[in-house]
């Protein structure tokens, strides 16, 4: 049962709950008089489609009144409406749509059972009677409506800006795929914090990196600099060139100018430093070279 449920689309859900709520509270109020006609002994032999007859007029009113409910809650759907004054109107609004209802549904009843039509008794009888049995029941129907009515088109405004920003995602997407053919998206420098101060190096003066407890060292032809990073990041932020030889070590293989493969393999480098290529990094190093 909830699995159908979730397949019926948003604007079929919300019309399927202010139906029920629409049953249930016709259901309620003439349960209600039925109640207290037979408590008190108002009528004889009066059953529930009797009242429910009666009713309807009265309940055709409410709907066709409630029809400015749509505006009241698509006006409090848009992000830029929500505040208290807001909804104090929405309340108030609400309100009014219920005495509006009361005053057609008293002048209907007045206009069937009075021979001549009397504001006196319109305004002495037949309002505050119906205040009396209509107006908590309509104004808490009408608010369950306009519940109902403000999260469905505030799910209607998310679905459409959902796929605005769908489109945006696509075409950049495919702006990107078209410019990395074109251009290198790897780092070109390294931003190093030295004190207060930030030093820039750039990738291709780099000689190896190496990794120093929760930092690494970054060596240069003349200088080495500690940088706050990981082996791995940097990994993924450098270019090609830039190859893990080691568990503790990633050589820039621009700069290598011979490797030794016996027992304990290196790289030598421009600067002649020697770096020690792991047994696992090998053929990483083979295939590279090669």
């Amino acid at each position: 049962m909830f699995s159908v449920f979730k397949n019926i689309s948003s604007k079929k859900k919300s019309i399927l709950l202010i139906a029920l709520i629409l049953v249930i509270a016709i259901a309620f109020e003439t349960f209600q008089q039925l109640y207290y006609i037979n408590r008190y002994n108002i009528a004889q032999n009066v059953s529930f489609f009797d009242l429910l007859k009666t009713q309807s007029q009265s309940w055709i009113i409410w709907v066709l009144v409630s029809i400015p409910l749509m505006s009241i809650a698509k006006l409090n759907s848009k992000k830029d409406s929500l505040s208290i004054s807001n909804y104090l109107k929405s309340f108030l609004s609400i309100l009014g749509l219920v005495f509006l209802s009361i005053l057609l549904i008293s002048i209907t009843q007045l206009l069937r059972t009075e021979a001549t039509f009397s504001f006196k008794y319109l305004i002495s009888e037949y309002i505050p009677f119906f205040t009396f049995q209509k107006a908590l029941i309509f104004t808490l129907g009408y608010i369950a409506i306009t519940i109902i009515l403000h999260y469905y088109f505030a799910n209607e405004q998310l679905l459409v800006k959902v796929e605005e920003l769908i489109k945006v995602k696509n075409t950049h997407t495919d702006l990107y795929n078209k410019l990395r053919k074109d251009i290198d998206d790897k780092a070109s420098i390294l931003n190093i914090k030295i004190g207060n101060k930030r030093k820039i190096i750039a990738v291709e003066h780099i000689y190896w990196i190496e990794a120093d407890d929760y930092c690494v060292k970054v060596h240069t032809e003349n200088d080495d600099y500690t940088m706050r990073s990981s082996l791995k990041a940097l990994e993924e932020k450098l270019g090609s060139n830039f190859l893990r030889i080691h568990r503790k070590a990633i050589a820039n293989m621009n700069k290598v100018t011979e490797y030794n493969l016996s027992n304990t393999p290196t790289l030598t480098l421009e600067n002649r430093v020697k770096v020690p290529i792991s047994k696992s990094n090998l053929k990483a190093v083979r295939g590279f070279i090669s």
